[in-house]
């Protein structure tokens, strides 16, 4: 698996070296007429980020401060989820969970009812696979192309385009959107046709990830608990083996107090526990995983869901000693 490149992207303004978008790519875009369903962190700053490169965006969410923020930039506010399919070409649905996805594309005021034949959703949470699918088939039968795209980097990489997407799709779907989708993403990776494997990759991701920030907030805690300075040995893990881009993301901010949450702790709560039932339906035992899986769903138990997920590093301090 890796990001799509040849010279077809050369011309649509990559450098070939470092497979960045260059600026004139944004000098090229076509106006399509996009809408997001769902503007939280990650939702907004896509938004954002395709208004300021002249696409016609569409939002709408249950906070109407978000509204108003996305507003400000340019942004159409519709009244329902419904009014936005009427009015875009590409639905892109960016909150949390499956059921949230049912509801908003299909319940009460529903968007795909309300879409025309040959558009298109998005879908940007982290579902399971089978969940995805069903959705893709539900949309199939009202003439309605599906992109599976969960995303990786967090709301300041969404902002500025540099985050990852792992897309599966069908690849004339994926011609017909390939424009906001690169403006999205300088890290476009095309898992492959089939439905359900941009979930399956992204759940193995975010395994990793969840193992990697609870081996971070251990590692960490024990430097502490032996003498050591934190973040003194987080440099030294920052530049050395045991680095990991999540282990330093967090850390440097638990070290200083910062909880603040950009990515709560419910979500890779969530992540986990979905990688875990995919890697039981495999017949696969992720025994570090689990563990992490464990971690996570016992600092929401413990009230700590709706912090930033650095807060594991403060649950590891208070580990009782073992004498």
């Amino acid at each position: 698996m890796t990001p799509i490149f040849d010279d077809r992207l050369e011309r649509r303004g990559y450098d070939a070296a470092t497979q960045q978008r260059t600026p004139k790519v944004l000098n090229s875009m076509p106006a399509h007429s996009i809408g997001f369903i769902g503007i939280g962190n990650m939702g907004l700053a896509m938004a954002l980020r395709l208004r300021d490169l002249g696409f016609a965006v569409a939002v709408r969410d249950i906070d109407p401060t978000r509204e108003a923020a996305a507003a400000a930039h340019g942004a159409t506010v519709q009244a329902s989820p419904a009014a936005l399919g009427r009015a875009c070409e590409l639905v892109v649905v960016a909150v949390v969970d499956a059921a949230q996805c049912e509801a908003v594309l299909f319940g009460a005021d529903g968007a795909a009812p309300a879409m025309r034949r040959g558009g298109c959703v998005m879908l940007c949470p982290t579902l399971g696979p089978a969940s995805t699918a069903a959705i893709a088939e539900r949309l199939a039968l009202s003439g309605i192309d599906c992109i599976e795209a969960p995303m990786s980097g967090g709301p300041a990489r969404a902002r500025d385009g540099s985050m990852s997407l792992m897309v599966a799709c069908a690849d004339p779907v994926f011609e017909r959107h390939r424009a906001p989708i690169e403006a999205l993403s300088s890290k476009v990776f095309r898992v492959g046709p089939r439905i359900g494997d941009g979930a399956r990759t992204k759940l193995v991701n975010n395994l990793l990830a969840a193992i990697n920030l609870a081996g971070a907030a251990e590692a960490i805690a024990l430097a502490e608990r032996v003498g050591l300075d934190g973040a003194r040995t987080l440099d030294v893990i920052a530049q050395s083996s045991g680095q990991s881009w999540i282990g330093s993301d967090r850390m440097a901010r638990a070290l200083v107090g910062d909880l603040a949450p950009r990515a709560h702790t419910t979500l890779l709560a969530k992540d986990t526990g979905l990688a875990i039932a995919m890697a039981d339906e495999a017949g696969y035992d992720a025994t570090l995983g689990r563990i992490a899986a464990e971690t996570f769903a016992a600092a929401c138990d413990a009230g700590a869901g709706a912090l930033d997920d650095a807060c594991l590093l403060q649950r590891a301090r208070e580990r009782p000693a073992l004498r």
